[in-house]
């Protein structure tokens, strides 16, 4: 068998594996999910005509305030779904399964592309869920065709693949479970500081370069531009340098980590 065929079947061997953990033991995942639905029940059914009214015209109210909020939704739901990744990775690193893997004759990358593409197939069905739900209370996208939706599903999965890979370097040094959870953190708290709830113009003036400059807005924005017509303007490029540049380095972090001999 050939270097690329032993990694290909080593890595769909640890895919199956990290899918049936992941069905198994679904509270975690869905423990993760409650948070962007929760948010978005809150701030549709509690806050929206009150948040409605600053956006657009200001004449919106709840329904427009829902547009505006999804694409937000959307993208944190996947922030919060890769928390999990780091847990199971660090889990996976103190159970001494690793160690058993090591002595294995199994292609070496395989364990973490296993988790990486595991928990990207995770992040689109949680998205998908939470959509589902913004559907049922009023989301509607008008605007977009299916270049369009393509193009936001294409952005969704690169996304996914870069806090994925993040998440694995997070639990990789993470001495537990508790301490891969609490280092994952910063993947929902950074929605909570982006244009996922209100424009960046209407924050104040010093806070609005932490806003505008991190890797979550500009993929909110892009997504918003494309589901629902609005202008993109540089944060499509924008997006895509931040996922790549995520991806690269969680990639590399990841790898080095991981293919460090235990002492």
């Amino acid at each position: 068998m050939s270097t690329l065929s032993l990694a290909v079947h080593d890595s769909s061997t640890m895919l199956r594996r990290n899918l049936l953990h992941a069905r198994r033991y679904p509270s975690l995942t869905l423990n993760l999910l409650l948070t962007p639905i929760m948010l978005l029940l809150l701030f549709v059914y509690i806050l929206g005509d009150v948040m409605g009214s600053g956006i657009g015209d200001g004449g919106g109210g709840r329904s427009e305030y829902i547009r505006y909020l999804v694409p937000g939704l959307l993208l944190m739901t996947i922030g919060s779904t890769v928390i999990g990744t780091a847990v199971s990775v660090a889990n996976d690193m103190n159970e001494g399964i690793i160690a058993r893997f090591r002595t294995m004759a199994i292609h070496r990358g395989s364990v973490l592309v296993g988790h990486v593409v595991g928990s990207v197939l995770q992040s689109v069905m949680s998205v998908v869920l939470v959509g589902a739900v913004a559907v049922a209370i009023g989301f509607r996208s008008r605007d977009a065709g299916v270049l369009q939706w393509l193009a936001a599903f294409g952005l969704l999965v690169l996304f996914a693949t870069a806090l994925t890979w993040i998440a694995v370097g997070m639990g990789l040094i993470s001495p537990n479970a508790e301490a891969a959870s609490n280092n994952a953190m910063p993947l929902i708290l950074l929605p909570l500081l982006s244009s996922a709830f209100v424009p960046v113009h209407a924050m104040p003036g010093w806070f609005q370069p932490i806003a505008e400059y991190q890797p979550f807005t500009p993929a909110i924005e892009t997504l918003r531009g494309l589901l629902l017509g609005s202008e993109i303007g540089h944060n499509g490029w924008l997006a895509v340098v931040w996922c790549l540049g995520l991806a690269v380095l969680g990639y590399v972090w990841s790898a080095s980590k991981f293919n460090r001999d235990p002492k």
